[in-house]
Order: C-alpha cells, then sequence, then structure tokens
C-alpha cells in the first residue's frame, strides 16, 4: 500500500507502508527505498516523543523528512517505525507515566524492524544501522548496549547514531556500546543533558566499541528542525513538545550533524 506526501514531494520515492508481526499485535512502519532492486544499506529511523507524524496528508514530521530526504540521495533504504501509532497511542511528550518506555516496548519494536529486515531480499544485511531522535535515540541507547546482543550468526547492526537523547539513566548504569555509536547534542540542551551523555561516553571508553560525542556550542534540543524559533517549551500547550526546556533550530549545528551522520553511517 502506497501513500504520498513527505519526502515523495522533493523527488524521492513514496513511503510504502509495511506491517511487521510483533509479539502482541502488529508494528506499523513507512518504507523509503532509493530507485533499482538494490540490495541497499537500510536505516532504522526512530521517532522521538511527539511520534512519526503529526497528522493530516503528511507521513512524517519535516525533521524526518528531511532526513529521509538526505539518506535517500545517499543510497541508503530508511525504515521508521511507528512505535505510537502501532499502538493506538499520540504523543507522549507530557504523560508523566508512558505506556511505550524506551528501554522495553521500543527496544523491542527495534528487534522487530531488526528481524523483518533481515528477511528482505533488497538489504544489504551487514549494514542495517540505526538512527534516532530524543525518545527514539534514548531507546537506541539501550538497544546497543552488550546486554541486548542477538543471538543465531545473523549481523549485528553495522552502526548507531543518537540525536540528543537523555543519558541519564544510561550514564549511572555503566552504559557501553557493541556497536560504533555517534551521539549528537546540543550544549544549551535543557530537555537532555549533555552533561550527562559525556559522561556516560567517557564512561564506555575501554570496555565499549567506539562511541563518540559531538557537543554543539549553544544549540537547544531539536537543534536539527527546520525554521523553529527556539521557545520555552513551558509556555506551549502542544502534546508534541517536551514539557520543560527549550527548543529551537540551530542551522549551523543541523548542517554539521548531516556530515557527520553521512560519514557514520557510511562507515
Amino acid at each position: 500500500m502506497l501513500c504520498c506526501g513527505g519526502p515523495a514531494e522533493a523527488g524521492a520515492p513514496a513511503p510504502q507502508a509495511v506491517d511487521m508481526p510483533r509479539s502482541e499485535g502488529v508494528l506499523h512502519a513507512l518504507l523509503y527505498k532509493p530507485g533499482g532492486d538494490g540490495p541497499f544499506p537500510t536505516v532504522i529511523a526512530l521517532h522521538g516523543c511527539g511520534g512519526l507524524s503529526a497528522g493530516g496528508a503528511e507521513p512524517l514530521r519535516p525533521r524526518y523528512a528531511e532526513w529521509v530526504d538526505q539518506l535517500l540521495k545517499a543510497g541508503t533504504a530508511v525504515l521508521l517505525p511507528d512505535s505510537y501509532g502501532s499502538r493506538e497511542l499520540g504523543p507522549q511528550c507530557r504523560l508523566k507515566e508512558r505506556r511505550v518506555q524506551a528501554r522495553r516496548e521500543r527496544v523491542a519494536d527495534i528487534a522487530t524492524a531488526r528481524q523483518w529486515l533481515l528477511q528482505q531480499p533488497w538489504v544489504t544485511r551487514p549494514r542495517i544501522s540505526l538512527l534516532g531522535w530524543a525518545n527514539g535515540a534514548s531507546a537506541l541507547l539501550w538497544a546497543v548496549r552488550p546486554q541486548s546482543a542477538f543471538g543465531g550468526g545473523e549481523p549485528d547492526f553495522r552502526s548507531a547514531v543518537a540525536l540528543y537523547p537523555d543519558c541519564r539513566l544510561s550514564s549511572g548504569l555503566g552504559w557501553s556500546a557493541r556497536v560504533p555509536t555517534l551521539l549528537l547534542i546540543g550544549g544549551s540542551d535543557d530537555v537532555s543533558s549533555p552533561a550527562a551523555c559525556r559522561q556516560m561516553i567517557e564512561g564506555a571508553r575501554g570496555r565499549s566499541a567506539l562511541a563518540s560525542i559531538v557537543v554543539y556550542p549553544g544549540a537547544a534540543h531539536g537543534f536539527d528542525r527546520l525554521n523553529v524559533p527556539l521557545h520555552d517549551t513551558d509556555d506551549s500547550d502542544s502534546a508534541d513538545e517536551p514539557d520543560h526546556g527549550h527548543v529551537g533550530s540551530d542551522p549551523t549545528a543541523r548542517a554539521d550533524a548531516q556530515k557527520r551522520v553521512a560519514g557514520w553511517l557510511g562507515r
């Protein structure tokens, strides 16, 4: 089943709606593939707490649509699981008790997406990577821990990139990664904690796969968003944004992040 909108308007293929069986129900996702038969390196992209879509005719929020467009131009397929819509849930940003936890349900969704991709003939199996934003990036950090390793002898993730995750819990649990992991965060991010992320990455050295962090001075949470003026989310009633802290674009950080992500995923 095909739908339209999002990156397709810029000349990219329209997304394909995918249903992947999971332990309880079905995991819905959008799949974007470059032209041709492949095989393609593939990225599992993990949305933040606002969900995959803002509703209406657009299948993706503008931030994700831009990243999909960049990845497609590089010849990479992108699978975007819808962790909230699959469970008939809306945005989770302002809920005190979230029904979908980054370290539990979302890690399970990552495993479901990986297993589905490994069965697709157009996927370059040794080149499946992870890319996540905020809550999705937090899930990514749990998914790449050695304790979450997959059995069966199938290829593991090639690499992972986490944009502005919440590292506070992971940093206190002796986090490390089994695959090369890049973390990008703004130095003025008061939604997540750049200090906790730096501590987490530095603490993993010597007992982890390659883990690296880039902190963008002055950049806020959501620095890669398009044309979003810096604002205090306490003054917003949007269910799509965190209930505290500042959010806003930083074009310089976004441009640098796009280059770094392309290089990291192309390793």
